[in-house]
């Protein structure tokens, strides 16, 4: 008897379809509040009637998702990831409209609200990408689209060799007769695509020099624990100079402070345990940036707007530090 099968394969090309539609949904949205405010947030339509542009977006949702039905390949699947994702921007943005009986577009939550589900997506991309055990169906699965793409447009050398990898070891007919598959594939023009994706890894290995003096990793552990102690100073600062008297403002300055705390205790740990243990440490800074991240930031831009976007790109330069650090010390 044949074991049961689920009907939901995890595709090992996920994270980077799902990066597409994270990174076109965040464009999305800065470009069109940036749009709106230089233009005076025009109105299309008349007579009364006023076309919003989560109209727009669920219109291009449609689509990404006819595209996605409808056709094969690599260029259907980042097509529809990227209509995707600029539709779901357009969705998304208007949120403030829809839970708030004034249908507030400037309602001020609304940024956090938009920012939480933008940084959900970004850590199921970053979990997708995670070091996760694949099963037997999920590696035959992806060399089976790997071939898929390559009746369509060809196989490049890595492409051919990362797909017969994922079967090579196995004794079963079905994956046998995908490796003679691939191995019948013609070889693929090189795509700018391609040029692209080497020209970024030259700039990922430049970049990754920077961090290797052990200052890199010893100054991000001192940056995780002097943003909790400034954050809760300018909070308290904003509550006695009235920055918090707008709607939601002293309700979110209690949760950025309580989020404070607890990122400052993870930060503190995470700092002594270094030296002793590299990896521990590593987690503890990781867990108490993702407090940040995923908690204080979301009421953050309840709080000042301006500060959380600043704050939040050094954030994510931290992350990147920390992630590249227990890359290299797990190697």
């Amino acid at each position: 008897m044949g074991s049961q099968r689920s009907g939901f394969v995890r595709a090992g090309s996920a994270a980077a379809y799902l990066q597409a539609f994270v990174l076109c949904g965040i464009s999305t949205v800065l470009l069109t509040r940036a749009y709106l405010a230089a233009t005076g947030y025009p109105k299309i339509g008349g007579g009364g009637l006023h076309i919003a542009h989560v109209l727009w977006g669920g219109l291009l949702m449609m689509v990404a998702l006819g595209v996605a039905l409808a056709f094969l390949g690599r260029a259907a699947r980042i097509c529809g990831a990227m209509l995707g994702g600029v539709g779901f921007g357009l969705f998304v943005d208007e949120v403030g409209k829809f839970i708030t009986e004034t249908t507030d577009y400037f309602y001020r939550p609304a940024a956090g609200i938009i920012y939480l589900t933008f940084a959900v997506l970004v850590v199921m991309t970053q979990w997708l990408r995670g070091p996760v055990e694949r099963t037997a169906d999920e590696r035959r699965a992806d060399a089976a689209n790997a071939a898929l793409i390559g009746v369509i447009s060809g196989l490049t050398t890595r492409q051919r060799m990362e797909a017969i990898d994922l079967v090579t070891e196995s004794e079963r007919d079905v994956d046998r007769a995908l490796v003679r598959l691939l191995n019948a594939i013609p070889d693929a023009e090189p795509r700018r695509v391609e040029r692209w994706r080497a020209a970024a890894g030259r700039l990922r290995a430049r970049l990754d020099t920077l961090l290797r003096p052990p200052w890199t990793l010893a100054a991000t552990a001192y940056y995780l624990i002097a943003l909790p102690a400034l954050t809760i100073v300018g909070t308290v600062v904003a509550a006695f100079t009235g920055g918090l008297d707008h709607a939601g403002g002293r309700p979110a300055g209690l949760v950025v402070i309580g989020a404070a705390v607890c990122a400052g205790v993870l930060s503190i740990r995470g700092a002594t345990t270094l030296r002793a243990d590299r990896a521990a440490g590593i987690r503890w800074l990781r867990l108490a940036l993702l407090t940040d991240l995923l908690v204080g930031q979301v009421f953050k831009f309840t709080v000042n707007q301006f500060a959380a976007v600043s704050e939040l790109a050094v954030d994510m330069v931290a992350l990147w530090v920390l992630v590249r650090w227990s890359q290299r010390v797990a190697a």
